[in-house]
């Protein structure tokens, strides 16, 4: 158990809003990068995130392992990239409370970075509010070290049939007295609707905590909007705190959660094919944002009742946070047969984590941690075979590549055992040991590395090798540049000063 926590130093502002996918979670990046360059120490903070999206953190509340080593645990992607924008290590009490969907009704629970189980939805509604508690430590724990914390809500903070067992919007604002901004997204349409129906649904002193209200994804002249923002102002009491446009380079960070799925953005390049079918429960797909963002490189991502296309030059399986429901989609859209074919016209398959597993003779989970109790016959492309188990995996990873040996970095996050003699032609050495799988032709490879094609050597060495041409993109510089590019344009567009004395 963790000692209580200090006392709060830090002024706090939270970020509500009217529905998912409103650009909280860009915005708070953006402002956190704006006001650390203005030498705030400032922290970000969500209480509750449901992503598959996720990141290592550089903290656990667990003691050290029989080796000394101190555990990981482990947060949403997009607190990882707003502690990024704030310059601070991602910590588990940023984002206290993870669940990852496993189902249509049920996800893991994972709790200040560690996982406590798989719950079906109902159930975990009962479990929230016991929660609280650890969600207001770790928001205490952030709040001791910072001048300012910006806290996100999750989904709509209106959502009224969940107000009783809420812990990230209103109650938990209540809980911490925090006041409020609201959040609505001007590209969806409907945002003046959004805002009233959000008042509609508060009561009175909900109302009252809410500081304003602020445009987010704005495209067009404001001179044509200004009269419904006057209007929304005079229906709900609230003033309007700003109106911020839309961002173009949004693309090029990491996206959040599996909203992003729904409209994947393929690379725009000519050259190397790399295809990558939407299997089931994706998880981590950022580990593609380098290969996308090279010129000479075609991402295509390969939809439900698509063929994988004829002309790819490699096939890559992502993540997945349930490998055998993955497997199974894979042949439910015919992608295995598709897969067989494009080996035997030459061209090379990649898979990273569960994408690793899936390439090998089975995936066995005996005490149904995925999904009910079972086994899968995998690809069959490596000789390895996995055994889905309850210890998790996390780890930053520093490796080198066997075939160029260029430096890869990384890190790992996952549930099974992979072994066979698969192993014993690694496409890894991590710290002296092998990791992954290289079949004898070298067009088949796999590991557990997350964030792989992250590393700008290995990535041009690897690019070569599949038969294709590498750019000299630096891949974190342009991370940076475009957290820099974010924060100029809310300079712009925000009264930045305006929004710190709201804080309290």
């Amino acid at each position: 158990m963790l000692d209580p926590a200090p006392p709060r130093r830090a002024k706090a502002l939270m970020f509500q809003g009217t529905s998912s996918d409103v650009g909280k979670s860009l915005l708070v990046a953006g402002l956190c990068r704006a006001y650390a360059r203005r030498g705030v120490k400032v922290a970000p903070f969500k209480a509750q995130n449901m992503s598959n999206n996720a990141a290592v953190a550089a903290d656990s509340d667990l003691p050290p392992g029989p080796d000394g080593e101190a555990p990981r645990g482990e947060i949403g992607r997009a607190q990882a990239l707003q502690a990024r924008a704030a310059g601070l290590p991602p910590s588990i009490h940023m984002n206290p409370v993870l669940l990852k969907p496993q189902a249509m009704v049920g996800s893991q629970v994972v709790l200040r970075g560690r996982a406590l189980g798989n719950w079906p939805a109902r159930h975990y509604h009962e479990l929230k509010p016991k929660l609280l508690p650890a969600v207001m430590d770790s928001f205490n724990r952030i709040a001791a070290e910072a001048d300012l914390v910006l806290v996100e809500g999750a989904g709509s903070g209106t959502e009224t049939y969940l107000r009783k067992s809420d812990i990230a919007n209103m109650r938990f604002a209540e809980a911490a007295d925090l006041p409020v901004v609201l959040v609505t997204d001007n590209d969806r349409g409907g945002a003046m609707a959004a805002v009233v129906g959000s008042w509609l649904l508060h009561t009175e002193p909900e109302r009252a905590r809410v500081a304003g209200f602020l445009v987010n994804k704005f495209r067009g002249y404001f001179s044509l909007y200004d009269p419904a923002c006057r209007s929304i102002a005079e229906i709900t009491g609230w003033p309007l705190l700003g109106v911020a446009r839309w961002f173009d380079a949004a693309s090029r960070l990491p996206a959040e959660d599996a909203l992003a799925l729904e409209r994947p953005a393929s690379g725009g390049g000519h050259g190397l094919v790399i295809a990558v079918p939407l299997i089931a429960r994706m998880a981590n797909f950022d580990d593609l944002d380098p290969l996308s963002a090279e010129p000479d490189v075609d991402l295509r991502w390969v939809r439900p009742g698509e063929p994988i296309p004829a002309e790819a030059d490699v096939v890559l399986l992502p993540g997945s946070k349930t490998t055998r429901p993955a497997l199974d989609s894979l042949r439910a859209n015919g992608w295995d047969i598709d897969i067989l074919a494009h080996l035997r016209r030459g061209g090379r398959v990649v898979g990273i984590c569960a994408g690793f597993q899936m390439l090998g003779r089975t995936v066995r989970d005996p005490q149904g941690l995925e999904g009910p109790p079972g086994e899968t016959p995998g690809l069959g492309l490596l000789d390895i075979e996995t055994e889905i188990g309850p210890e998790k995996r996390l780890a930053e990873v520093d490796a080198l590549d066997t075939v160029s040996g260029a430096r890869v970095t990384g890190y790992e996050m996952h549930m099974g055992v992979t072994r066979g003699q698969g192993l014993e032609r690694p496409w890894l050495m991590l710290n002296g040991q092998p990791e992954g799988a290289l079949s004898a032709d070298r067009r088949v490879m796999g590991c557990y590395v997350h964030g792989i094609f992250g590393a700008d050597g290995f990535r041009r060495h690897w690019l070569t090798a599949m038969g294709g041409r590498a750019s000299g993109l630096d891949h974190a510089a342009r991370i940076e540049a475009t957290l820099d590019a974010l924060a100029d344009q809310l300079e712009t567009d925000l009264d930045l000063d305006a929004l710190l004395t709201l804080a309290r």
